[in-house]
C-alpha cells in the first residue's frame, strides 16, 4: 500500500502507483490495468474520488514528469538489484530509494545543496574508514572470469561457511585462466568481502545548433568492506551492454572516499550545462 510522510515530504510509491500519478497529473486516463494502484491511492488520501491530486504530491510529482537531470544509482549485492536515483527539475529535487524485497520505493524531497550528500548516502560511502592493505592496488582480467566468481554469490545457500565460499570463488575464478597467484587470491578476497557493486550514472537533454541531444556521465565502484573502495576502470561507464562480451578487459583499481566523492560531485552538469539541458526542454515543449 501507498504511504506518506507529511512530516518530511516522503512518500512509499511502487512504479504503479508512479505511473497513474502521473497519467492523472498530465490529464490522461489511467489504463484499466492500473485500477487496482488508483484504487490504493484514493484509499490513503493521496488522490480523490475525482482523479485530484493531493497538494502534498506536487512538488514531486511536477519534478517526475519534467526533470531536467536524471542520476540512476543501480547496486546489486547479496540480496539482489536495487534501483536508486534523483531526479533533479527547476525547482525541486526529488529522491528514490528501494528497499530489499519490496515493490515500493521511498520518495522524498532533498535540499538541492544536499545532493552530492545525498548521492554519498545512497551509495554508503564512508569516510577515512581504515581497510585492509592489498598485494596490489591495480587487478585486471576479463569480465567472463569475474563473473564466474560472482556466480558463487548468487549460489550461497548451497555453500556451508564462508570458507567453504572463498574456496569456491577461487577454483570459479581459476577456470578463466587469466589471472596470475596474486591477483586470483586478490579477486576471491575481493568478491567474498564484496557489499555491493554499484553504477551511478547522470543524464540530461542538451541542444546544440538546434539538434537535440542527450549528455550522459557515469562510474561505477565495487564496495568491498575492509578492502576498500574499488573504481572500475574497464568497462568505462556508461556502457552499452550490448558491448560486453565474457573476453571484455575488467579492471580494478582501489581508490579512497575522498576519490568518489570528487567523482559524485563531477558527475554533476555545472550551470552552463544546465542551461542547454533547459533549453533543449524548451524546444522540446515548443516543437
Amino acid at each position: 500500500m501507498p504511504s506518506f510522510d507529511v512530516s518530511r515530504s516522503r512518500f512509499r510509491l511502487a512504479d504503479e502507483h508512479v505511473i497513474v500519478l502521473s497519467e492523472l497529473a498530465a490529464g490522461d486516463v489511467v489504463p484499466d490495468e492500473f485500477a487496482a494502484a488508483r484504487k490504493e491511492l484514493l484509499d490513503c488520501g493521496l488522490i480523490d474520488e475525482d482523479g485530484k491530486l493531493s497538494a502534498v504530491l506536487l512538488p514531486l510529482v511536477k519534478t517526475v514528469l519534467t526533470p531536467g537531470v536524471v542520476i540512476s544509482l543501480e547496486a546489486a549485492g547479496r540480496q539482489g538489484k536495487l534501483h536508486h536515483g534523483l531526479l533533479i527539475g527547476e525547482e525541486h529535487v526529488v529522491a528514490h530509494e528501494a528497499w530489499p524485497g519490496t515493490t515500493e520505493a521511498e520518495y522524498s524531497c532533498v535540499e538541492p545543496k544536499m545532493l552530492v550528500w545525498k548521492l554519498a548516502d545512497m551509495a554508503n560511502l564512508k569516510q577515512a574508514s581504515t581497510g585492509r592493505e592489498t598485494a596490489l592496488s591495480v587487478v585486471e582480467t576479463t569480465i567472463g572470469t569475474v563473473e564466474a566468481g560472482l556466480a558463487v554469490l548468487e549460489g550461497e545457500g548451497l555453500v556451508r561457511s564462508a570458507d567453504d565460499e572463498r574456496e569456491a570463488i577461487l577454483r570459479a575464478l581459476a577456470t578463466g585462466g587469466s589471472l596470475g597467484e596474486a591477483a586470483l587470491t586478490l579477486v576471491a578476497d575481493l568478491i567474498s568481502e564484496l557489499r555491493s557493486s554499484w553504477r551511478l550514472t547522470a543524464a540530461w537533454q542538451t541542444r546544440h545548433e538546434d539538434r537535440e541531444g542527450v549528455e550522459t556521465r557515469g562510474f561505477a565502484v565495487w564496495d568491498c568492506g575492509p578492502l576498500g573502495y574499488w573504481l572500475r576502470e574497464l568497462p568505462a561507464e556508461p556502457v552499452a551492454a550490448q558491448r560486453i562480451t565474457p573476453a571484455s578487459t575488467f579492471r580494478l583499481v582501489r581508490v579512497d572516499a575522498k576519490t568518489i566523492w570528487t567523482r559524485i560531485t563531477g558527475l554533476l552538469p555545472d550551470a552552463g550545462e544546465l542551461r542547454h539541458a533547459g533549453r533543449a526542454r524548451d524546444g522540446l515543449a515548443s516543437s
